[in-house]
């Protein structure tokens, strides 16, 4: 295996933060073209939308953020397999998603002189998995404001927004 030996810790840490920060940065812009595509096909929602095509704007959703974090985590394996600190990109990709996912440490893992490397690839996830959630909590909020509407029957052409009260 080649190994880059890492002068200090100094190094791991910058080079890991400028990862993080690649990765975070291209989170964002993923984040913000989901979220904008949602909102385009949710402002189409009224109450007469079919059940299935809200579902499946739901599912399109999800499997769009789930794409964006394997594209994450493989920017995160390949300068690792690239500079050879883990031979294989399976191995790699394998190292990064354990460490992203905050599972831990499996089978494969870094060289000492490199293992500060995989606590910063678990923030990045934190990070990324805590935005998402966020994400997700606003989604699942609209669909929720349109359940209510449906649920009391009304017609709002716009369909996500029903009538106010201050009653729960």
């Amino acid at each position: 295996m080649n190994e880059l030996s890492a002068p200090n810790p100094v190094l791991e840490i910058v080079l890991g933060t400028i990862t993080l920060i690649v990765i975070i940065f291209v989170h964002g812009a993923g984040i913000r073209t989901i979220n904008q595509r949602f909102s385009k096909a949710w402002v189409l929602v009224d109450h007469a939308t079919p059940l299935w095509r809200i579902n499946l704007l739901l599912a399109l959703a999800i499997g769009a953020l789930t794409v964006l974090h394997f594209a994450e985590t493989l920017l995160w394996s390949i300068p690792l397999s690239t500079l050879g600190l883990i031979p294989s990109m399976r191995d790699s990709y394998y190292f990064v998603l354990q460490s992203y996912t905050t599972l831990g440490e499996g089978n494969v893992s870094l060289p000492d002189q490199w293992r500060l490397i995989g606590p910063v690839i678990a923030m990045s996830g934190l990070f990324t998995f805590g935005w998402t959630a966020g994400v997700l909590v606003t989604i699942m909020t609209e669909f929720g404001k349109l359940d209510r509407v449906r649920a009391r029957g009304l017609t709002n052409k716009g369909g996500a927004e029903g009538p106010r009260s201050n009653s729960p």
